[in-house]
């Protein structure tokens, strides 16, 4: 981050407060050269106004599986595939049900799965099982030794994953696998992150509403709809407010190409071809508010929620952290240590600097420091703001606080001085 940038994401959150906005426009970004379009553009330009881009082939060209994983002809490369992963399982949503909001899934051994779509294909796109499609494969995870794409530096400051690979439980990196027809019902993506899809083969085609506007898509009863394309939304009996809607942001993503989905952007996906994707969910300074505000409202769904049981419960406060944690993965306890945990990498660069050998790694303390020492002071910024309110909250002072370590003053404290000294 250069000094221009800094000085241009301190006024942006010093004028419009915390979360990022949702720009009117119908336009969506084509970027497409890799050698003139610089992380401070990407910033500047998307991050902070949260705004939706795609970028050309070119960026993901250097990439293993752009080469390995399809055929001369640019279809999915079945037989390579099976070499690579026959023996995983993984997991696969049935695209003709619904399960209340999703689609339901069930795990396959992956050779089993290719079977199956080698065969749809076959019979013209048609099955007595359904439209499956492989959805959230951590492969990644399954395979670290693999090296089949790079994270590109626009999405480097990638606080989600940081944070998940230091505690070693999960991730946000996804691989997605599926025949024509296959698709991804109406959602935004987990704590209202960002994310960023790339297509190793195959085209999308995307139906996106900024963050806000899904209010207008809701039913008599406060729903989302299940797909935004069906006839019923426009029976103003069931979708009332429809009519005040805008048509979505329509995008049609090409084998290669890379889109960015804003922060808490709701959003429809079609495979209009076989295609495989690869898909990472991420959060950073610009969008940590928004997260957060996305925990207040689920806590605060619970609570509703439980205000209707009859029983009382002594510790009421305490389940409605244990049903929050269940439907979002998190709770507030969890989160203060995540804000921790990125905080204390940022200030130990910043304290340390870097040693050759993380600086010759593909991980998160190499990302921080080739985003340099500003972005570090940003990030450090930004986690002072949302911590100070998680510190001020009245439900996160109702748990116990004792097992944090160090303290969230304690901890304020230090980051305030670090950010002091950086700043010298």
């Amino acid at each position: 981050m250069d000094r221009a940038t800094f000085a241009r994401s301190t006024a942006f959150f010093r004028d419009s407060g915390n979360a990022p906005a949702a720009p009117a426009g119908t336009q969506v970004d084509f970027i497409d050269r890799v050698d003139s379009f610089t992380y401070s553009d990407f910033f500047r330009d998307y991050l902070l106004p949260n705004h939706p881009c795609v970028l050309s082939a070119k960026f993901t060209e250097g990439w293993s599986s752009r080469r390995t994983w399809l055929t001369r002809h640019g279809q999915p490369n079945f037989e390579h595939l099976l070499r690579s992963f026959g023996e995983a399982v993984v997991p696969v949503a049935n695209c003709d049900l619904r399960e209340y909001n999703s689609n339901p899934k069930e795990q396959l051994p992956f050779r089993e799965y290719v079977e199956y779509w080698r065969e749809y294909i076959r019979s013209g796109y048609r099955s007595s099982r359904g439209c499956l499609y492989l959805k959230d494969w951590h492969l990644s995870r399954a395979f670290p030794e693999l090296d089949v794409y790079s994270t590109p530096v626009y999405f480097s400051s990638d606080w989600l994953n940081e944070y998940w690979d230091a505690v070693a439980v999960d991730d946000y990196r996804f691989v997605y696998m599926g025949p024509k027809g296959s698709w991804t019902p109406f959602h935004a993506d987990v704590f209202r992150s960002y994310s960023w899809s790339a297509n190793i083969c195959g085209r999308k085609r995307w139906l996106l509403y900024p963050a806000g506007h899904e209010e207008f898509l809701k039913d008599c009863h406060g729903n989302l709809p299940f797909d935004v394309t069906a006839p019923d939304l426009r029976d103003k009996r069931i979708y009332p407010r429809y009519s005040q809607s805008q048509p979505p942001l329509e995008i049609i993503q090409e084998s290669g190409e890379i889109v960015f989905i804003p922060s808490g952007w709701h959003h429809q996906v079609h495979n209009l071809e076989d295609t495989i994707s690869i898909n990472h969910n991420w959060v950073n300074g610009c969008n940590v508010a928004t997260m957060w505000g996305f925990l207040q409202d689920e806590l605060a769904a619970v609570q509703r929620e439980i205000n209707h049981w009859k029983d009382p419960m002594d510790d009421r406060h305490l389940q409605c952290q244990l049903i929050m944690k269940s439907c979002t993965g998190i709770d507030y306890k969890e989160f203060y240590n995540f804000l921790k945990v990125i905080a204390q990498n940022r200030v130990s660069i910043l304290e340390k600097g870097l040693d050759e050998e993380s600086s010759s790694r593909n991980d998160s303390k190499a990302a921080i420091s080739t985003l340099g020492m500003l972005h570090a002071v940003f990030d450090l910024k930004r986690t002072v703001k949302v911590l100070s309110s998680l510190s001020a909250n009245e439900d996160f002072r109702k748990l116990d606080l004792t097992s944090l370590s160090p303290s969230p003053e304690a901890l304020l404290q230090h980051l305030e001085a670090a950010i002091d000294t950086a700043l010298l």
